[in-house]
This record gives structure tokens, sequence and C-alpha cells, in this order.
């Protein structure tokens, strides 16, 4: 099933995502080594903006490894590595950006509902989509008559649920960037960035945002290979 044309789709949204992988490391290694200009760490800033953005119900809980922080709508939990409770820049940005996604949860945002009402469909359709669209080509590829043919219904329906993976990926983007737009305004109006620390805050969640952009453009790029070898083996 090895196919050259899949680099044809493939390399640039690989190509992208390594880009922005790299601008994310870049950004949160240049800004996790400049201090809060009030020396608050990660916990400080949470409690902060929690008091005052009437978010004092969220637990927060610690997890290990870097840039793995995450907001739990399901347990009202936002859950936050070591590095996001340093005295830093990026941990500022970190935090803030989940708790933008808890001021999200609050106001019932419609595409943080969106995403997870498919978040089940998405990721079984990320998984059996593709097991499912390489067996019904595998078994279209050796039948022929009637087999051939539910080979390509299978094809076809492994396409259809590896398009909720997709649609996934681009719901998350409005998730994202609007919880970032919530932290850069959470952040000033609390008073607790500077100008210099502003544009650091922008840099570490502009960078963040690549990566989800790149998600989505990996994912679609998959769909329209699937797609153009449905094609060609029709015509």
């Amino acid at each position: 099933m090895f196919d050259l044309t899949y680099f044809i789709y493939a390399l640039p949204a690989m190509l992208f995502a390594m880009w922005a992988q790299h601008q994310v490391k870049s950004a949160y290694q240049k800004w996790s080594q400049v201090p809060s200009a009030k020396r608050l760490n990660g916990m400080d800033v949470a409690k902060t903006l929690m008091q005052n953005e009437g978010l004092e119900y969220v637990s927060v809980e610690r997890i290990g490894g870097t840039l793995t922080d995450h907001y739990d709508p399901r347990g009202k939990v936002m859950r936050l590595s070591d590095s996001a409770t340093q005295p830093s820049v990026a941990a500022m940005a970190i935090v803030a950006h989940e708790l933008g996604h808890a001021a999200q949860d609050r106001e019932g945002y419609f595409w943080l509902r969106a995403r997870a009402g498919i978040v089940g469909i998405a990721n079984l359709g990320s998984n059996l989509g593709t097991v499912l669209f390489f067996i019904g080509m595998m078994l279209g590829a050796v039948a022929s008559g009637g087999t051939g043919q539910l080979g390509r219904t299978i094809a076809i329906a492994g396409v259809i649920l590896f398009s909720a993976a997709v649609a996934f990926t681009l719901v998350t983007l409005p998730v994202e960037f609007n919880a970032s737009a919530r932290a850069k305004d959470m952040l000033k109006r609390n008073g607790l960035v500077t100008v210099e620390e502003s544009t650091g805050v922008n840099a570490v969640l502009n960078a963040a945002a690549l990566t989800y952009v790149a998600a989505a453009a990996q994912s679609i790029a998959q769909l329209l290979y699937f797609i153009s070898i449905l094609n060609r083996r029709r015509d």
C-alpha cells in the first residue's frame, strides 16, 4: 500500500508541524528563563486569577512532564507541570491559558462544548477509521465483484470515521485561540504583567497556537490522501 504520492499531501504539513514545534520550544526556553517582575510563580498567578475572575472552585493538581499542563472540565481541575509553577513569564502564560479554558467551561463556551461532544467519536475515528480504510482498500485490491464493492464500502466508512478526527482538530482551533485571548486579557486586567512581559506571554501563547494549526493541517492532509486513493481506485 506504499504510495509516493502520500508525501505530496503529508510533507508540507509535516514540515509545518516541525517548524511549529521549534517555535514552541524556542519561545518556551526563552521566556521560561525570564522571571516575573513581581516574582510571582505559577501558583501565585493561579491563585490571583482564580480569586479575581470567579474561578475559586477550580482545583489545582500537579502533573509530571513539561508542557503537559491542561484543564479538565469534567473534574474542574487544572493540572500544572513543575515548569508551569516557576516564577517565569512562560509559567504565567501557561497558567492563564488553562484558566482561560476554565472560564470557557464556566460560561458554556460553544466550541468547548462542541469539542467535548465529539471527542469520543474523534478518538475512535483516528484509530479505527485508518484501520478500516486500509482493510477496505486491500480487500478491494484482491477481490472483484460484490466483494470488491464491499471493500470500497468499508474504506469509505473508514474515511467517514477519520473525518470525525479531522473535525476535532478544527473545532480545537477556536477553543485554543479563545483561551489564549482570555489569558492575555486576564493577566492585563489583573495587573500581573508589564509591557515586556506581555510580549513574552504573546510569544509563548502564539507559538503554542501554531501546534494546533499544524495538527489540523496534518489531519486534513491525511484525509485528502485517503480521498485521493479512493478516487484513483474508482477510476
